[in-house]
């Protein structure tokens, strides 16, 4: 598995891949030309927050781990550039050095973190209800009872975007056969647009990757079009909009009536100009995420990793805009995942009262 540094620090964040997704052969120059991009992001994303990042008091240490991982998701999407950027955040203020894995999304992190592979991670609250009832469709029949709540991140939104050849402009468009990128297997939209496209009644070939192979696909006319989940405005998306004439899709309010009623999200809608081509709003629907950590971590050390994120909403939005979610009055989006002890004791003392069957 490859290992990129993205920071020019041994302490400083890493990623590793635990996807195992394999570009196409023929997009392979153009997925190398956007892993650099991604990787210069967070170097900067980096070198601002380690300006911006506080120090945190010495407090007894002596269980705390010599290091954490944060499991994210592929690179081009939110998860990646949002995960690196709060795991840097934290390894600089605890002085710990922190690495952001590349994974395959909250249904793969949800069973890294249950099993301890890796520390903590981000999830969506439905693949989260999923994995604690036993039900992932990466680890059917386990229960993933040793999950834990740290703190709220931001709303996932489904967005679709075709190349403007297309002539397509709504769901109702796209012809039964189409293939359409869908991100990864295990991801949150790979999990749910296959879900959707069924309840729309839509035959729809999906195509699963990581969201940089995906769009290199969809310039390259290897598929159809790239439906999409992840804090807004998806990196991804952003590069096809510069890239290439592009149509962004959203659901009619029937559509949204109708995948509400059916999943576990909720009306939401694209804010207009969230990209360069999409000047009006589109209907939505959304999934909360919130970061995870094993129930085995020390208490004083998640209290600290959740004070230095809830203390730096600022610091946070300098990694990506979908932080201006990740506030502490956003905790009782969560009704799915206990809380981590020292995530109670954090928000508790700072005046949110977390609910008693919820504490985990």
């Amino acid at each position: 598995m490859d290992r990129v540094s993205l920071i020019p620090s041994a302490e400083g964040v890493r990623a590793k891949d635990l996807s195992r997704e394999e570009p196409g052969d023929d997009s392979r120059t153009r997925q190398d030309d956007r892993e650099k991009t991604m990787r210069y992001l967070a170097i900067a994303a980096g070198a601002a927050l380690l300006a911006a990042a506080p120090a945190f008091a010495q407090d007894d240490r002596s269980d705390w781990p010599e290091a954490f991982t944060v499991a994210t998701a592929s690179q081009g999407g939110t998860y990646f550039v949002y995960g690196a950027g709060w795991t840097n955040l934290v390894s600089e203020a605890l002085g710990i050095p922190g690495g952001a894995e590349v994974t395959g999304g909250p249904v793969q992190n949800a069973a890294l973190v249950q099993t301890g592979d890796l520390d903590m991670g981000m999830v969506t609250l439905g693949p989260a209800a999923d994995a604690i009832a036993g039900e992932s469709t990466l680890a059917p029949g386990l229960p993933h009872d040793q999950l834990r709540a740290m703190f709220p991140m931001y709303t996932t939104g489904f967005h679709m975007v075709v190349p403007a050849s297309k002539g397509w402009e709504s769901i109702a468009d796209i012809p039964d056969g189409a293939t359409i990128g869908v991100g990864p297997q295990g991801g949150t939209p790979g999990t749910y647009w296959p879900r959707f496209f069924e309840t729309l009644g839509k035959d729809i070939e999906v195509r699963y990757g990581g969201a940089s192979d995906l769009a290199g696909q969809m310039q390259d006319g290897l598929i159809d079009g790239f439906a999409f989940a992840a804090g807004l405005p998806f990196p991804a998306f952003s590069e096809l909009d510069a890239q290439m004439d592009v149509v962004f899709i959203g659901f009619t309010a029937e559509e949204v009536e109708t995948i509400t009623a059916e999943h576990p999200v909720s009306a939401f809608t694209i804010p207009a100009e969230t990209y360069p081509s999409q000047p009006q709003e589109q209907n939505s629907v959304s999934m909360w995420n919130f970061a995870v950590v094993n129930a085995a971590l020390p208490d004083s050390f998640v209290y600290a990793v959740v004070d230095t994120v809830m203390s730096n909403n600022e610091a946070m939005m300098i990694v990506h805009k979908a932080a201006r979610e990740t506030v502490p009055e956003n905790f009782d989006k969560n009704n799915v995942i206990p809380w981590h002890p020292g995530a109670v004791r954090w928000f508790e003392e700072n005046g949110f009262e977390i609910p008693d069957d919820l504490e985990g």
